[in-house]
Order: C-alpha cells, then sequence, then structure tokens
C-alpha cells in the first residue's frame, strides 16, 4: 500500500512537471510571437510610408503622424496598462492588447482617410501598450531564475528578428500588392498568437489582485506623458520645448501625487531604494537615447555621400540587427552566470566604441568599414539589451513585474523619441532643417552626421557608468525575487 501511495505521489509530481514545462514553452512561444509581431509591425509599416502618402496626397508632418501616433499612445499607456495587469491580470490583458492589435490591423487595411489612419495607429498603440506591458512580465512569472537570461534573449532574438525582417517582407508586399497587404500580414501572426492564449495557457497571472488601481495618477501620467513625447517631437521648435517643459512639470506632479497616495500606480520608492531597478532602467534610457538614430544618420551617409539606392543602404544596415539576433540568446544565457551589470557595461562600452568609428566615416570610407561597425554594434546592443532586462526584472518582486516590464518599455520609447530628437537639433544647428538637402551640401551632412555620433558616443559613455553603478544582483537576491 505504501508503495502504491508513493507511485501515486510520484504521478501526480511528474504530471505537475510535465504541465509547468509545457506552460513554459507556451509562455515563451507566445512571448516570441508576440515580440516577433510588435517589432516586424513597426519596420514593416515605416517602409510603407511613402505609398501611404501618395494615395492620401499627405504632407511629411501628417505622414510622420502615422507613425508617431502609435508611439505616443504606447508610451501614454504602458505604465497604466502594466499596473493593471498586475492587479486584473497578465494574460487577460495581454489577450485583449493582441485582439485590439488584430482588430486594427484589419480596420487599417481598409483606411479611407488620413483622420482615419491615425486613429487606427493611435488604437493600435493602445494594443500595443497592453503587449508590451505583459508579455515579459509572464515570461518571468513561470520561468525560473537561472533560466530568465536565456528566456529574455530568445524573446529579444525575435524583436530583432521582426525588425530585419520588416523592411523586407514590408518593402516586397508594398511593391507587388500595395501598402494596404502590409497590415493584413500581421493578421496571421496574430492569430497564431491568440491561439496559444486561448488554447494552451492556463491559469493567470496577477499578484497583486486586490489592490486599488490608481486611476487619477494614471490620468495625470497620461497627460504628462503626451505632452512631453510631443514635445520631443517637435523639438527645437518653441512649441516643441514648451510642451517638453509642461510635460516635465507634468511628470513633478505625478511624481508628487504618487508619494501621497496609498495605492500608487507608480511606486516611485522602486526608484529610491532599488538602486539596480532605477540604474538599469537608467542604462535602458541612456543607451536607446544614444543609439536609435544610428539607422536614420547612416541612411542618409550611405544614400547621400555614399551614393546607395535605398534597396542597397537598407540591406547594409540589416548586419546590425542580424548580428543582434544571432548573439542575444548568447547573451541572456551570459547574464545567468555572471552579473548582468558586467555583461551589460561591456555591451555599452562595446557601443560607445562603435559610434567613435562611425564618428570618422568620410567621403571614401569602404562598406567593409561601416559593415564592421554595424556587426560591432549589433555585438554590443545584444550583449545590453536582455541582460539589462534579466537586471531589471529580477530586481523587483513578483507583484510588480507588469508595472517593472512597462517602464523598461516606457525608458525605451522615451529613448528612442530622444535620440530623433537630439539628431533634429544638430541637423538644426547646421542649418539642415531649413532647406532640401542637395549636393552642395554635402560637406555640412557630412559634418553634421560625424557630430552626431560622436555626440552619441559620449552619451553611451555616462550609459556605461550608469550601468556599473547600478550594484550587484546576487543569487541571493534572485532566490528572494522568486520566492
Amino acid at each position: 500500500m505504501r508503495a502504491a501511495g508513493r507511485r501515486r505521489a510520484e504521478l501526480r509530481r511528474e504530471k505537475r512537471q510535465l504541465d509547468g514545462a509545457q506552460l513554459r514553452r507556451a509562455v515563451l512561444s507566445a512571448a516570441a510571437l508576440s515580440s516577433f509581431l510588435t517589432s516586424f509591425m513597426g519596420a514593416s509599416v515605416v517602409i510603407s510610408l511613402p505609398a501611404i502618402g501618395r494615395d492620401f496626397d499627405l504632407n511629411a508632418v501628417l505622414l510622420g503622424w502615422v507613425a508617431t501616433a502609435y508611439l505616443l499612445a504606447a508610451g501614454m499607456f504602458l505604465v497604466p496598462f502594466g499596473r493593471f495587469a498586475d492587479i486584473h491580470g497578465r494574460k487577460r490583458v495581454f489577450t485583449v492588447g493582441i485582439a485590439i492589435n488584430t482588430l486594427a490591423s484589419i480596420a487599417l487595411a481598409g483606411s479611407t482617410s488620413p483622420a482615419m489612419m491615425i486613429a487606427l495607429r493611435f488604437v493600435q498603440g493602445i494594443g500595443a501598450a497592453m503587449i508590451f506591458g505583459t508579455s515579459m512580465a509572464m515570461l518571468i512569472s513561470v520561468y525560473p531564475a537561472d533560466e530568465r537570461g536565456k528566456v529574455l534573449g530568445i524573446s529579444v532574438t525575435a524583436v530583432y528578428l521582426g525588425l530585419s525582417l520588416g523592411p523586407l517582407v514590408g518593402g516586397f508586399l508594398t511593391h507587388h500588392l500595395g501598402w494596404r497587404s502590409v497590415f493584413l500580414s500581421h493578421v496571421p501572426l496574430a492569430a497564431a498568437v491568440l491561439y496559444l492564449i486561448l488554447r494552451r495557457l492556463k491559469g493567470e497571472w496577477a499578484e497583486a489582485k486586490g489592490e486599488r488601481f490608481d486611476l487619477a495618477g494614471a490620468i495625470i501620467y497620461m497627460i504628462a506623458v503626451a505632452l512631453f513625447m510631443n514635445g520631443l517631437a517637435r523639438l527645437p521648435s518653441t512649441p516643441g520645448i514648451a510642451m517638453t517643459a509642461a510635460g516635465l512639470a507634468g511628470l513633478a506632479v505625478f511624481a508628487a501625487w504618487e508619494l501621497r497616495t496609498p495605492d500608487p500606480l507608480l511606486d516611485i520608492g522602486l526608484f529610491r531604494r532599488n538602486t539596480v531597478f532605477a540604474f538599469s532602467n537608467l542604462a535602458a534610457l541612456i543607451n536607446y537615447s544614444a543609439t536609435f538614430a544610428v539607422g536614420f544618420l547612416l541612411s542618409l551617409y550611405l544614400q547621400y555621400i555614399g551614393k546607395l539606392t535605398a534597396q542597397s543602404a537598407g540591406l547594409v544596415l540589416l548586419w546590425q540587427p542580424v548580428v543582434q539576433a544571432l548573439f542575444s540568446p548568447f547573451a541572456g544565457r551570459l547574464s545567468d552566470r555572471i552579473q548582468p551589470r558586467i555583461v551589460t557595461s561591456i555591451g555599452m562600452g562595446l557601443t560607445v566604441a562603435g559610434l567613435l568609428l562611425l564618428g570618422f566615416v568620410g567621403w571614401t570610407t569602404s562598406l567593409t568599414y561601416v559593415v564592421a561597425c554595424l556587426v560591432l554594434l549589433g555585438l554590443s546592443f545584444a550583449l545590453f539589451s536582455s541582460p539589462n532586462t534579466n537586471a531589471v526584472m529580477s530586481s523587483v518582486e513578483r507583484h510588480h513585474y507588469g508595472l517593472a516590464a512597462a517602464i523598461l518599455g516606457s525608458m525605451r520609447l522615451t529613448g528612442q523619441l530622444l535620440s530623433m530628437a537630439i539628431a533634429m537639433l544638430i541637423f538644426s544647428l547646421y542649418g539642415l532643417d531649413r532647406a532640401q538637402i542637395t549636393p552642395a551640401s554635402y560637406p555640412v551632412l557630412l559634418a553634421t552626421v560625424r557630430m552626431a555620433f560622436l555626440i552619441f558616443a559620449g552619451l553611451c559613455l555616462a550609459g556605461v557608468f550608469a550601468s556599473l553603478a547600478r550594484g550587484k544582483l546576487g543569487r541571493k537576491a534572485w532566490r528572494a525575487v522568486e520566492g
């Protein structure tokens, strides 16, 4: 009888382990597919913007809003939805986000006016915020601490595969089937994610269940972020400066409110008492601020100075995301064995080197030199991205996973906007914002591109110190977080 009882207990334990392994694989598949979907969607839509502009006769400002509306909505809603998911269920919010993205993509394919397209892109950004604030949190929730870096590396690889394939597939579809087919191409991927969620993901993750959602704080935060991000996009104009300042003032009001309310949307104490969390997010902000505009600057350099076609320039630029996709799983696994701050700091240091090398491009620089710089940057981004995410997510308690993922996503979006704002400010100082770029202005363009790369290298050097200053996250801390 005792032997039979022990056998039944062993069978139940084996079944739980099998069910747990199947659940982890399903969550990893859903997270990786959603990461690929959102990055592929962004990259493929950008390549179709000229065709959209021709169809709707859009000026540069309105065409820019087709891209900006998505980023604006994602930035506004990321933190509120991250906290909402911690309270009401991450799987539920993630599922609704995928559904919103799917329906918005179908509706975008049938857009009949610029206003309709911009409004739907805003809605799509809301769906993206629901995905960004939950997919990473669910992944961390089901995997043990010593496997987090590995699975985060796989998720980051999916992101950069999407960024790599997006322009190629988007360009092909736009050329042969029209820009509406680009939006429809997202639907099968989204349907696959929905299938995984509804059929394979059992249970729910809501460690902050029962806590109050700070609606007033969410409203203050969204207004402040909308002003700040709009202002960044308009710099260095006077309205841009005014809106950026108003946004910063709004964020100060938000911080004051959060310190007084008993159930804050964002626990400010996370930044004050958690050095790893604070400096890891700061490092992410600096890294994206110093690197996001690199593709934009190199695209101008390769096409105007290097005299490449848009297609050829795009193929050259592919080296960076492809290398990052190849090395991200390795970097993630490395951060399971070595302190994440060491791996990320090495990555930031290599980024400084890559940006400095790009600061010396000239009229006769070979493509081999540019490709080598992009390979170095791809390796450096891989060493930084997934280990830094590992550090952020491993530094907080389980009931803060959704919020932590949302804050890290906000750092990424803000950094991307800051990077473009810095590039546009440099262009303005060199007088390239007042006229079309012509062969006569190529010497000024080259000087501007060089200066931008050197400034970004200096900014990233500061990021190395922020990365090192985060402190040590030991195995005991990981175990405590997991428990």
